[in-house]
């Protein structure tokens, strides 16, 4: 049988490994103090308590032997009860069986009696079943000594409210410190909400509050979230002035060809322009991403509906299947982004098979786009590759139809922007590749 690591006992969170740094000194301090107290001071005064006892009954037991009869032993015991305040009793001719009774956690009854029975000649037998009298029974020459003791001369009277009173205040101030702990862990566990939340592309309010140390981390997350944000808004305008640049000559160049009289000559030129274009297109969606574009309420279903309906425009043999998810399920995404890398995703498919099936799941924590083809699929050796910007395997290595290996770069940048993954495996269905784009909900 495995033995579980110590490390895998302690709590995952903060807040729980804070507490177990305060509880156990705390726990660890209790135990101590009380078994100091419990040994050095309840046992010993009981001792001492019972040991004045013994005394007084060894003095009445010597008094008993020292008599000639029953009668002058009783007479002496009477004599003796009101100086010594026991109530005590002769019994003539009775034998005596030590023994001692007691409750389990009677831890004092053991010591009062060890107590007694080295400080009295004679078997001594003692019933703490009462737990307000202490019923002795002690062995002379003539018969047995009855005597009822007050268990509040054997032993402390309420020794446990030193304890009580211990336990009742480690009590008060953990919670008092279970209250401070959670206010400081609170602005830790609100940072780490925000940091994951900017993961997957969404930028919600935070405040930096707390100790000294977790502001300074909180407000430096803010000024690092700040520089990115500042970063992809200047490269998306940058790129999209080189777009917009890049694209004038490509239109003139166009429509310097629509103007030509069509030979074999332009239309390859159109062919390489349009190609161009598209290898542009490419460049700018990969360079560019969508760190702008809003996280919203999306419909996957609908999403892929969409999508579905643009490819079969294009002639795409496709089909949606959305399984359980109902129309007008809202997901936070950014449904431009997405919707992009699935297209990306349908038209790998498409290139490589004839038929293409989208798949839409909704998971408790997760919305999964699964797109599957009946093509040649991708080796298992390959696939962390074909995931690389301008990977092209097989017969997408030269860069025919525009094809610059970006297609799934740009769906793992859009999965990894919504902190999500995109993974590669074997159609069941189809037989070719099986592309899964899963995004947290």
């Amino acid at each position: 049988m495995a033995v579980s690591s110590p490390r895998r006992l302690l709590p995952r969170s903060l807040f729980g490994r804070a507490l177990i740094i305060l509880l156990v000194p705390v726990v660890v301090l209790q135990l101590v103090v009380g078994l100091v107290f419990f040994q050095r001071h309840y046992l010993r005064v009981s001792e001492q308590m019972s040991r004045s006892v013994a005394y007084a009954l060894a003095y009445a037991t010597a008094q008993v032997d020292s008599s000639a009869t029953a009668a002058e032993a009783e007479s002496r015991l009477v004599s003796l009860a009101r100086p010594l305040d026991l109530a005590m009793r002769f019994e003539p001719g009775r034998n005596v069986v030590p023994y001692v009774r007691r409750d389990f956690f009677d831890f004092t009854g053991a010591a009062i009696a060890e107590t007694l029975a080295a400080a009295i000649q004679g078997p001594v037998a003692v019933d703490f079943s009462d737990p307000r009298t202490a019923v002795l029974e002690i062995g002379t020459r003539l018969g047995a000594l009855h005597v009822e003791v007050p268990r509040d001369r054997l032993s402390v009277a309420n020794p446990h409210q030193l304890l009580v009173l211990m336990i009742l205040v480690a009590i008060i101030l953990t919670a008092v410190a279970v209250v401070f702990l959670r206010n400081q862990v609170r602005p830790i566990r609100a940072l780490a909400e925000a940091s994951d939340e900017f993961g997957k592309g969404r930028s919600v309010p935070f405040r930096p509050t707390g100790a000294e140390e977790v502001r300074r981390a909180g407000a430096a997350f803010l000024s690092m979230r700040a520089r990115l944000e500042r970063q992809i808004e200047q490269r998306t305008q940058m790129l999209s002035g080189v777009s917009h640049d890049l694209r004038t000559p490509l239109t003139r160049m166009k429509l310097t060809l629509a103007l030509m009289d069509e030979t074999d000559e332009t239309r390859d030129l159109m062919q390489d322009v349009d190609q161009m274009e598209r290898m542009l297109g490419e460049f700018l969606a990969f360079a560019r991403g969508d760190g702008l574009e809003a996280t919203a309420p999306t419909d996957p279903a609908t999403l892929a509906a969409g999508v579905v309906e643009a490819a079969r425009r294009e002639g795409t043999r496709i089909r949606l299947e959305t399984g359980d998810v109902m129309t007008g399920t809202a997901v936070p995404l950014r449904a431009g982004a997405v919707a992009r890398a699935l297209t990306n995703l349908v038209g790998n498919a498409a290139r490589h098979g004839q038929e293409v099936l989208l798949t839409v799941r909704l998971a408790p924590r997760t919305v999964s786009f699964i797109v599957e083809d009946d093509g040649p699929g991708i080796a298992e050796a390959d696939r962390a590759r074909a995931l690389q910007p301008f990977a092209r395997l097989d017969d997408a290595r030269t860069p025919s139809g525009g094809n610059v290996g970006l297609g799934l770069s740009i769906a793992l940048d859009v999965a990894r922007s919504h902190g999500g993954s995109l993974d590669l495996g074997d159609s069941t269905e189809l037989g070719g590749l099986k592309a899964t784009l899963r995004l947290p909900r």
